[in-house]
């Protein structure tokens, strides 16, 4: 590959005088100067006029970022009104001084509640039940004081309950700085490792575990362990650049767990928590295309792979000797169920299948037998495991939401089936879901393919086809995008709008499978399935195109940006969230965070057949003479997934290409915020309210509500 560049912005300014010569109360959007750039690969030449917008420490770079940003203030300072009514809409549902439902851990018991005016949680725990006194372990509005951001990664109270270890971010680039609160004395030390992914705890208490990320390409690749007051040291090191390693601990508390894992292949070692010493031991060595994952149960080792069927299967292996020779078949591979994941207990496991798209919960003996099915009423639901730090239990706790159900949690007792409400998300302000009507279609893809789609809209909705709708998908990294439950979501929903979840190929909605259906050299299905579902809502008569709204973010941002180049006249609207859309570029940059491993989702465009498919789709390269649908794109400066550039590059080519009138807008935060935008509850409410006033403002009148 080969890069020329016949000139560089100097810093005299030219980028300033362009861009403020016309002053913003006139609504003029800003342009970005072209900077030819150059480069070469497989015999093409390829011209990119704006890769000097990743020059973030040069301050015409900012300029023009500061200038999109107050250039979308100016375009929606009309709806002022229409953003503060939707704000208080948004923040009367919710209580705002709440607390969380307890779990118990080591005798304690943990919880975060919130405090109205405060935009964070506080973390507490009380000791033996919840008459006890509170003790504040972190209260992150007091860490954050003076701060734009601030992210908590890991929370990890010691076995003997004594210290704290946990890690912070306060730039919004997801990089964690360690520390160690003595929980006896309040004492929080002084930074014990930066970078930080995954952390555990020793048995006695003395040693930690932990990842370490590569300082520019964020990949995790180093196992350390450090004794407190002593030096870290090398556990394991991950050399290929194609995995990312990861740091746990069993439920069991046996074991350390070290996973190095590919999109593809995975490979497990492990040390025993009450010896962090002893060298690692490999559970059973990699093997391309192999993927396998652990968990701890007494005498044996549970691990659910896919090496015989991409659904996967569980084994049990002994701890002496885990190798592959020594598994033991307890649930075999079944081709229309996706073994999802599988929790161990001192005497019973649970597993997390996926049926038709759908979670399924199955308790079972240790030894697999007969399965107990905890099973949903909806016809579209997320759910998944939470708290369950208890090793020696009868109850399991999950987490059900849905797209008229607030997340509710949940005690099943194992013995006797029982489910025990413990807690539903508090809506405020007169939310009964018994006004609304949640439901599950299939469309049919360009090939013949069936793609499930979750709708919620009011039961009093007629589906005439003049309704406003809100469609939203994701479809990569095989993760499953499930219904879930949006207090925000209300004031569209109150509004007439139908609001739905494209569940297209790529995603994990439909297990491995899914996920192999949508990536590498089949990436184009993911846009086609979101094409075709959009077709088949209008022509089923939900909305029209004149009132289709598409939404995304990151690898949902990438579908937005092909779908959007593909066919601009089907939808009225897109938001897009730090969309990943300068595809090409990004991949052919192995310096940046999470490339390498991702050759493994997207190809590797040094390989002519996968640069030749890639190009095929990659928004930015893609878009063309044409007229687009009014587009909002958001950023982050700190964002590390996708950097910011990628959106202010695709914002200013599609200024000097588009043929339409409609608006344009690039909202950015400069100030400290990341890949999920602000990290205040407050905050993201007024974000919320910003991007809702700009969907509202780009729609035809809607009828009233019956």
């Amino acid at each position: 590959m080969k890069h020329t560049q016949s000139w560089r912005i100097s810093a005299a300014g030219i980028v300033a005088a362009l861009l403020v010569s016309v002053p913003l109360a006139a609504q003029s959007p800003p342009v970005a100067p072209k900077v030819p750039h150059v480069t070469e690969l497989h015999g093409y030449r390829v011209e990119d006029d704006y890769f000097w917008l990743r020059e973030r420490d040069n301050p015409e770079v900012l300029t023009y970022l500061r200038a999109e940003d107050g250039y979308a203030d100016a375009m929606m300072a009309n709806t002022a009104g229409l953003q503060d009514t939707l704000y208080k809409e948004m923040l009367a549902r919710i209580k705002e001084t709440d607390e969380n439902v307890p779990y118990r851990r080591d005798g304690w018991f943990y919880y975060t509640r919130t405090e109205a005016g405060k935009q964070y949680p506080i973390y507490a725990r009380r000791h033996g039940s919840m008459d006890s006194a509170e003790q504040v372990t972190l209260d992150l509005n007091v860490i954050g004081e003076g701060k734009a951001f601030v992210g908590i990664g890991a929370y990890a109270p010691s076995d003997d309950g004594n210290r704290l270890a946990f890690t912070l971010d306060t730039t919004g680039y997801r990089q964690y700085v360690l520390y160690v609160k003595d929980l006896r004395t309040g004492i929080v030390s002084a930074p014990m490792a930066v970078r930080v992914d995954g952390v555990a705890w020793s048995t006695d208490g003395s040693t930690l575990m932990y990842g370490q990320e590569d300082s520019v390409t964020k990949r995790t690749y180093l196992a350390l362990r450090q004794k407190l007051g002593g030096e870290p040291d090398v556990v394991f090191e991950e050399k290929d650049n194609l995995y990312d390693l990861s740091v746990s601990r069993t439920r069991s508390k046996g074991y350390f767990l070290l996973t190095s894992e590919s999109a593809t292949t995975t490979e497990v070692r492990y040390v025993p928590a009450n010896k962090p010493a002893e060298p690692a031991k490999v559970i059973a060595p990699r093997v391309d295309e192999q993927e396998y994952e652990v968990d701890h149960a007494g005498s044996v080792f549970l691990i659910r792979t896919n090496d015989k069927g991409r659904t996967f299967r569980l084994v049990s292996a002994p701890v002496k000797s885990p190798g592959r020779d020594s598994w033991k078949e307890l649930i075999p591979n079944r081709p229309g169920t996706m073994l999802e994941d599988v929790d161990a207990f001192s005497d019973h496991m649970v597993t997390t299948e996926r049926e038709d798209g759908l979670v399924h919960f199955r308790v079972r003996a240790l030894d697999a037998g007969d399965p107990k099915d905890i099973s949903f009423p909806e016809p579209t639901y997320s759910v998944d495991q939470v708290q369950n730090y208890q090793f020696v239990t009868n109850e399991f706790r999950f987490a059900y939401t849905s797209m008229i159900t607030p997340t509710s949690i949940y005690d099943y007792n194992v013995k006797t089936g029982e489910r025990t409400l413990l807690k539903r998300q508090p809506v405020l302000g007169g939310y009964d879901p018994d006004n609304y009507k949640s439901e599950r279609i299939w469309v049919t893809a360009s090939d013949g393919t069936r793609v499930p789609v979750s709708l919620v809209y009011r039961k009093a909705l007629v589906l005439n086809g003049q309704r406003p709708m809100l469609l939203e998908g994701y479809g990569s990294y095989g993760y499953a995008n499930d219904a879930y439950f949006s207090s925000s979501e209300v004031s569209l929903l109150d509004r007439g709008f139908i609001v739905a979840t494209a569940h297209v190929r790529g995603g994990g909605e439909l297990g491995k499978p899914w996920h192999d259906g949508g990536r590498m050299m089949t990436k184009m299905n993911t846009f086609t399935d979101f094409i075709a579902v959009a077709e088949s809502l209008i022509k089923g008569g939900y909305t029209s195109s004149d009132r289709l709204v598409i939404t995304g973010g990151s690898a949902g941002g990438l579908l937005m940006g092909a779908v959007a180049n593909m066919r601009p006249d089907l939808f009225r609207a897109v938001v897009n969230y730090v969309p990943f859309v300068d595809v090409m570029n990004t991949m052919l940059d192995a310096s940046l965070p999470l490339t390498t491993g991702e050759y493994l989702e997207w190809g590797n465009p040094n390989e002519k057949p996968a640069y030749d498919y890639m190009v095929s789709y990659s928004p930015y390269d893609n878009i063309k003479a044409q007229a687009y649908p009014a587009i909002l794109v958001r950023s982050s400066f700190n964002d590390s997934q996708v950097p910011y550039w990628e959106s202010a590059k695709y914002v200013a080519r599609m200024r000097t290409l588009k043929t339409d009138s409609n608006p344009l807008l690039f909202k950015i935060k400069l100030q400290p915020g990341g890949h999920g935008g602000a990290s205040g509850r407050y905050d993201r409410l007024h974000d919320t309210a910003f991007d809702f006033a700009f969907i509202l403002t780009q729609l035809p009148p809607t009828p009233a509500m019956p």
